[in-house]
């Protein structure tokens, strides 16, 4: 028979097990994800391209790649500490809005390293993942985004081809007070309406989508495989994920987590390493292991575990490459490019890339 304490023990236990599971999003619900696959959207919006695949818009940053470790998310993290005084928490989606966050990470990662690299004055703000999600399920549709109407729906979710149309033919809008609505800090309740009426929401009449074009992202590009994501954020172009692949929730030794189930799901990928040298501040990886640093839209507590390197932001992983390649087939991530395109750059500062190579 147990004792009074150890019973205690077991009950204490227990609980601290049930609070600490209540804390953590569950990857299973519905609401975690919110990526809708749609090849002949995608397709559509490629022909639209004079350079549709990285593979042909950042052909130089390709043929220029030297395989250095870089940590894009680096410029990310001093651009929200300089602009908001305060250090970088990855946000939570509330609703079947994946696509938006993650595509909201790339354009501020790059245009973060635009800011670091010296082609912004100034650092960037965060932009508003409402005003993506709601633009990418209606206009960037064809559909009419007065706000008269919902012709987007009340179910969610959208795709990367969707979103990259959004931000390249209309824009971004930033998390900062507008005309009709503060959108200074993100709610599930705005981004479930305006996936319905579309950017601006109910009544809108389209003020917002004059707000959006004055911000295009003017390039992104598809990328298909390993080679060229790793290429694109060694020149500083990071690249919003769609895909069907799950992952643990916890990382393994080298800061991975294994691949496991399936997520229709959308993220960013902001960091390459190659299994070598250090993370350009002396951290020495010696895994040999290839990979891409995802970062997900699930708040920083979903996944524990070590990580490499020490800084990367909490509620991130590593992607071995043969999984990146799973992801990337099937062809709705595109890397996010700098206000000068695609070309290749150095941005070996000591800060972001293995000085070894």
């Amino acid at each position: 028979m147990l004792s009074g304490d150890r019973w205690r023990i077991i009950i204490l236990a227990a609980l601290a097990g049930i609070v600490a599971a209540a804390l953590l999003p569950e990857p299973e619900s519905e609401e975690n994800y919110g990526y809708s696959p749609n090849r002949g959207g995608t397709a559509a919006f490629l022909r639209e391209l004079k350079d549709p695949y990285f593979r042909q818009a950042g052909s130089e940053a390709i043929a220029k790649a030297t395989g250095r470790n870089t940590m894009l998310y680096r410029a990310a993290l001093a651009a929200h500490q300089e602009r908001y005084g305060r250090p970088f928490v990855v946000g939570q989606q509330g609703i079947g809005d994946c696509v938006s966050f993650g595509w909201a990470m790339g354009v501020w990662v790059a245009q973060s390293v635009d800011w670091e690299d010296g082609r912004l004055a100034e650092p960037p703000l965060m932009p508003a993942t409402e005003s993506i999600y709601g633009g990418s399920r209606v206009e960037a549709r064809g559909k009419n985004g007065d706000g008269r109407s919902a012709v987007g729906g009340y179910s969610d979710g959208s795709y990367g081809g969707a979103a990259a149309r959004w931000v390249n033919e209309w824009g971004v809008v930033y998390r900062e007070p507008q005309d009709r609505d503060d959108l200074t800090t993100y709610s599930s309740e705005r981004a479930k309406q305006w996936g319905a009426y579309g950017n601006g929401g109910e009544g809108d009449d389209g003020q917002l989508d004059e707000a959006a074009k004055v911000h295009p992202c003017q390039h992104v590009a598809l990328v298909t495989n390993f080679e060229e994501a790793a290429a694109a954020i060694e020149s500083g172009f990071p690249v919003p994920v769609c895909s069907m692949a799950g992952f643990s929730s916890t990382r393994d030794s080298d800061g991975f987590a294994r691949r496991s189930g399936s997520w229709a799901h959308c993220m960013c990928f902001v960091a390459v390493r190659y299994g070598s040298g250090d993370d350009g501040r002396g951290e020495a990886d010696n895994s040999g292991r290839k990979g891409l640093l995802c970062i997900n839209s699930w708040g920083p507590t979903w996944i524990d575990g070590p990580k490499w390197p020490a800084d990367m932001p909490e509620g991130s992983f590593w992607v071995d490459e043969d999984v990146v390649n799973e992801m990337l087939r099937g062809e709705d991530s595109f890397a996010v490019g700098s206000v000068d395109g695609f070309g290749w750059r150095d941005l070996h500062h000591g800060e972001w890339m293995d000085e070894r190579r």
